[in-house]
């Protein structure tokens, strides 16, 4: 939609942007003295208009959002609620448990490519590569060094002894495997006390021959009132944010 809308905006004001000589004089390129290049305002909203439609992937695959929905997930799964809570209640806890672990990366974007590029001392290009810096860091402290390796012998690079020596498009998928493994390990160990409970609540039902009895139902309070009792979702929350070094 919103693609659609600037489309037609483009067309209401080609008149006004077209030069004489009935080429765009707003969509120009310009070559800097020091040998870069410099984009008109058209091309940097054009540029701006088409990021918009990547980043729900960019926030998903490159940030702590992955690992965080998984667990949930799977923690939801465990405790035997399939809808409760339910999957928007689960995205928005997501996402400002994301923006939480992430605002130290957010900071150094602001500062060292945001505000230079407002202030017009970095050109679009220039600040896009130094707000690659702190995202690309972030990434590389959560990502097994054997993920790297691997994804760059897919890639046909060479194994560098430095992994920022690595390009993002290797960097990001090493960096979702990563974030898949952590999330599955730390998934599993919260599916053992409920699972015990499972076990422990089908031994004695199947003891007392009531095996028509469903186990899910009759464990599902003893779950709940275990989570609650032990505050889960605190320690929920703190695991995940101090699994990013988050308050550490």
């Amino acid at each position: 939609m919103l693609r659609v809308l600037f489309i037609l905006l483009l067309v209401l004001l080609s008149p006004q942007l077209l030069a004489d000589n009935g080429t765009l004089s707003a969509v120009t390129v310009t070559t800097n003295p020091d040998g870069s290049q410099s984009y008109s305002v058209t091309l940097q909203v054009l540029a701006i208009m088409t990021a918009l439609s990547f980043i729900p992937a960019m926030v998903i695959m490159m940030t702590s959002f992955t690992r965080i929905i998984v667990v949930l997930a799977i923690l939801r799964q465990a405790i035997g609620l399939m809808q409760t809570p339910s999957n928007q209640v689960l995205i928005g806890i997501t996402l400002f448990l994301t923006f939480f672990i992430m605002a130290p990366v957010f900071k150094s974007i602001n500062e060292q490519a945001i505000q230079p590029y407002l202030e017009e001392t970095l050109n679009p290009v220039q600040a896009l590569d130094a707000a690659i810096v702190p995202l690309k860091a972030f990434m590389l402290h959560q990502t097994r060094v054997r993920d790297l390796d691997t994804f760059a012998q897919i890639a046909g690079l060479e194994v560098a002894e430095n992994p920022q020596d690595y390009p993002m498009t290797v960097v990001v998928p090493a960096f979702v495997t990563s974030e898949l493994k952590t999330a599955f390990q730390i998934g599993f160990m919260l599916f053992i006390p409920f699972l015990i409970i499972d076990l422990v609540v089908a031994s004695v039902l199947m003891a007392m021959g009531m095996m028509m009895l469903s186990p899910m139902i009759i464990s599902l309070p003893f779950k709940l009132m275990m989570f609650v009792l032990v505050d889960g979702w605190i320690l929920v929350m703190g695991t995940l944010a101090t699994s990013y070094g988050v308050g550490t």
